[in-house]
């Protein structure tokens, strides 16, 4: 039996967070879904007292101070209140299917295996929602990596070194042993608001033995609707640079403390100043760029180059 702790954030998701939850609980593996509320505005957290009242599996924590603090922190208080052998998460605008854990009780009975991820799909709540997320990701119906692979291969594909095995797949189709997370003091960046899922991915990639799952169809439904980051494209676009700075930042300075193969460390160090000089102006940027140009001349071959060399 593979017994699941499934996380769930909670931050303005009154009008999605039941049927979430309902998803969890149909699951036999699901033997304990901690909800953290993260401050809401709405009324998110009566309905959160409301289903722990109802069911004991159903565990309510909010952060000390009571305050926000983002999905980041509130994954890692989730992680901290987690007592089952295997942890999985979930947004709490989307909801899990009915074959949600059929890879990972079959693959979690081989111990050299530490986590398993799948695929998720896209349900359409509003036009916007659908206009918004067409526009950017056009026609792709499954979210996670191209074909199957396991250990150190996913690290090289979320890193970009591999392109025939893609480069994200969703948290909400992600199921990791505790003790893993634990033996490698694993947590989520929580000064990242944004991208913290993708940071976290990628570290696990180098530091666990994942392994690929159903990625063929869907194990879990993403949500897409008004409220959500991903109807807000353009308004993020404006700080896309900022905030892919700011991630790559994060994994160029875990990755410096790694033994790392020169090709792979270069692809932190290109993707972080990449960024870094799109984000800066006039005689900085010419510095900077004649810094790094001097240390690493390929960084005039990167996708990057057009984006930080028109500003």
């Amino acid at each position: 039996m593979v017994n699941i702790s499934v996380i769930i954030p909670v931050y303005n998701a009154s009008a999605f967070l039941e049927k979430a939850v309902a998803s969890a609980l149909q699951l036999e593996e699901v033997q304990e879904i901690i909800l953290v509320e993260d401050k809401s505005t709405d009324n998110s957290l009566e309905i959160c007292k409301k289903l722990a009242g109802e069911n004991s599996k159903i565990k309510l924590f909010q952060h000390p101070d009571q305050g926000n603090h983002g999905a980041g922190a509130s994954r890692n208080l989730g992680l901290e209140k987690a007592t089952q052998d295997f942890i999985a998460f979930l947004d709490a605008d989307d909801y899990y299917l009915p074959n949600r854990f059929e890879a990972e009780k079959k693959l979690f009975q081989n111990s050299t295996i530490e986590g398993v991820f799948g695929a998720i799909g896209t349900e359409f709540l509003s036009e916007k929602g659908k206009k918004e997320f067409q526009e950017k990701f056009k026609n792709v119906a499954l979210t996670t990596l191209k074909k199957a692979c396991e250990g150190k291969e996913i690290f090289r594909g979320l890193i970009g070194l591999d392109p025939e095995i893609g480069t994200f797949f969703h948290l909400n189709a992600l199921t990791i042993r505790r003790e893993s997370l634990a033996k490698n003091k694993l947590k989520f960046n929580d000064h990242l608001r944004v991208h913290q899922d993708s940071d976290f991915i990628t570290k696990l990639s180098y530091y666990v033995h994942l392994k690929s799952g159903i990625i063929d169809k869907a194990i879990a439904i993403r949500g897409v609707h008004d409220d959500n980051r991903i109807t807000k494209i353009k308004l993020y676009s404006a700080k896309y640079n900022e905030r892919q700075f700011l991630l790559w930042n994060s994994l160029f300075a875990w990755s410096t403390n790694l033994n790392l193969p020169k090709e792979e460390q270069n692809i932190f160090y290109l993707n972080k100043n990449a960024f870094q000089l799109a984000t800066e102006n006039g005689l900085k940027k010419g510095i900077h760029l004649l810094n790094v140009f001097l240390k690493n001349p390929s960084i005039l071959k990167t996708k990057y180059r057009f984006t930080y060399l028109k500003r």
